[in-house]
Parts: C-alpha cells; structure tokens; sequence
C-alpha cells in the first residue's frame, strides 16, 4: 500500500489524505464520493490509482439523459441467433469512476444500488457477479447546482467515505505548475505503473478486516453514534449501518499504521469522513449556517473515550 502512495504521487500532487481515504476504501471494500470543485485533480486521482493498483477502470460520464441500462448493462436481441443476449455495462469493472453521479437522474443512479451493495446486477432474473475487488469512485461538484440531483440518502449510505477534495497549498500548487512546465500530461500518466498485484490487494483486504477490536472500543463506537441520534441539530443520526461502515473504516486506517487493534483514535480519525454524508441536519440548524463536520466534532469532544 505504501507503493501504491507513492506511484500515485507521481501524478497527482497536495492530495495525501484523498489517497489515504481511497486506500481505506480499498482494504475495507468500500466506496468512495470524492467532492471538491473543478480542477482539484478528482478524475486525475482516481485514473492514477487505478493505474497503481494495475486494476481495469471505466470511466462513466453521468448526464441528464443517461438510463440505468447505459451503467448495468441490457438485454440486446441477436438477429442471427434469434434471441436475446445481456450486454454488459460499463459496471463490469474492478474501479469504476462515476463522473459527477448528481447530474443524472435518481432511476439512473439506482442502478448503482445493487452493484455497490451485493456486488452483482441483476437482470431478466438472471443475476451476475462483479470482479473482485470492486470500487467505485464518484465525483460531484458542491458549488454547481443547476441541472443535477441530489443523491437520495439510500445511495448516500451506500458511500463508506465522502471525502472533500480542497485546493492544494501553495507550495504543492507550485509544484503542480512546475511538473506541467516540464511537460507533464494528465492524460497519458506514462510514469504510472502497477506495483501489486490483485492477489496482494486481496490479501491486504483481509488482513484489514483480520483487525481486533475491543469491546470498549465497539462499546465507544455505539456511543458516538447514538450521541448523533440526541443531538439537537441533527434530524436523521447515524443508523447501525453507519457505525459498521466506521468500524471498518477504523480497521483499515489501524492495518495502515501497523496497529494490531483498532483504538479510540482511530475511531475518531475516521469518524468524520465515513458520517458526514450519512448525518440530516434540521432546517433551523442549516439556517444558522450549522455544518455537519462541526456537530460531528462537537460529538467527538463530548463523547467520554474509555482509557
């Protein structure tokens, strides 16, 4: 994994924490919303780490028109076999990279629903498994809001990590504008090779999940989230599901550092990222400018954390 970290920064330059986030999603078969305006290297990112890994990626453009066939696959009729045969989709893939998943319909993406939860799609009653391992990567853009959707809170939950893609800091910029300057190219990424192998990749994935964990620990995960569900600001707190997904997001952030177990701040560490887009604020706490990130800190701080 820390190959993988440092081919990926052979393109994309000021995103460490984005890299840290995919790899958490990786090892606890995850996936990923990355948000952050245009041109913070988002697609860049995920093509690279896709090359490092040495994993089969496609890339799908999600606009207004775009039918749920058009990323599962269809039914297509064979006129010289004289029957109907299934085409698959653009899903078929170890990384897919759903490119702004807000400007399509929600029917479209509930196509997704299927293949990021069980791993498989389903169609004419014939049901067909995806490759292992299986990631998606969806992109979308917080400041344009004209002709897209919000995600419904089903797909929402679907994410292990939405992830914010910031402006790189000065230094890194200049070192971005200096790489281009010696002729660097976004799309070729020739300097970008594999370095594992699928069977390392699955072999990290379950030395992650191999991970222990206390009971305090679990005992102090239940806590956070049902602080969640008592808070003032908050409509819609985090469900049981929400706590897996930060358990094992814990694991894997702790197989990173060389933890055997998983500790209090590693739950911490996590929190955030994996919780963000699961938690509904109320009306009147949005109007005051209330941010999710913030109650969710505020519940850290307030949570006792066993010693």
């Amino acid at each position: 994994m820390h190959r993988v970290r440092v081919e990926v920064g052979k393109a994309v330059v000021g995103q460490d924490g984005a890299v840290s986030g995919l790899l958490i999603a990786l090892l606890a078969r995850g996936h990923v919303l990355l948000e952050g305006v245009p041109g913070v290297a988002k697609t860049l990112l995920v093509r690279t780490f896709s090359r490092a890994l040495g994993l089969d990626t496609k890339r799908i453009q999600f606009t207004p028109d775009l039918m749920p066939g058009d990323v599962s696959g269809s039914l297509i009729y064979d006129a010289k076999a004289g029957e109907f045969e299934f085409r698959e989709g653009p899903v078929f893939t170890n990384i897919v990279l759903a490119d702004e998943i807000n400007r399509t319909p929600p029917k479209t993406q509930a196509a997704l629903l299927e293949a990021m939860e069980e791993r498989q799609v389903s169609a004419d009653g014939v049901t067909r498994p995806l490759p292992d391992p299986f990631l998606v990567c969806a992109t979308q853009n917080p400041v344009e809001h004209e002709g897209t959707y919000t995600l419904p809170e089903a797909q929402l939950d679907r994410f292990l990590l939405k992830l914010l893609i910031d402006v790189p800091p000065r230094d890194a910029e200049v070192a971005v504008l200096r790489r281009h300057a010696d002729g660097f190219s976004p799309r070729e990424l020739g300097g970008v090779a594999p370095v594992v192998t699928p069977d390392e990749i699955r072999a990290a994935q379950q030395a992650a999940a191999a991970v222990t964990v206390t009971d305090d620990v679990l005992a102090y995960v239940v806590d956070l989230a049902r602080a969640t569900r008592q808070s003032p600001s908050v409509q819609l707190g985090a469900s049981p599901r929400a706590s897996t997904a930060l358990l094992a997001a814990a694991k894997a952030w702790a197989w990173l550092g060389g933890y055997p177990a998983i500790t209090p701040d590693h739950v911490q560490a996590m929190l955030v990222p994996v919780w963000r887009h699961r938690i509904r604020l109320r009306p009147d706490a949005e109007i005051e400018g209330v941010s999710v990130d913030a109650v969710l800190n505020s519940v850290v701080q307030q949570t006792p954390v066993p010693l």
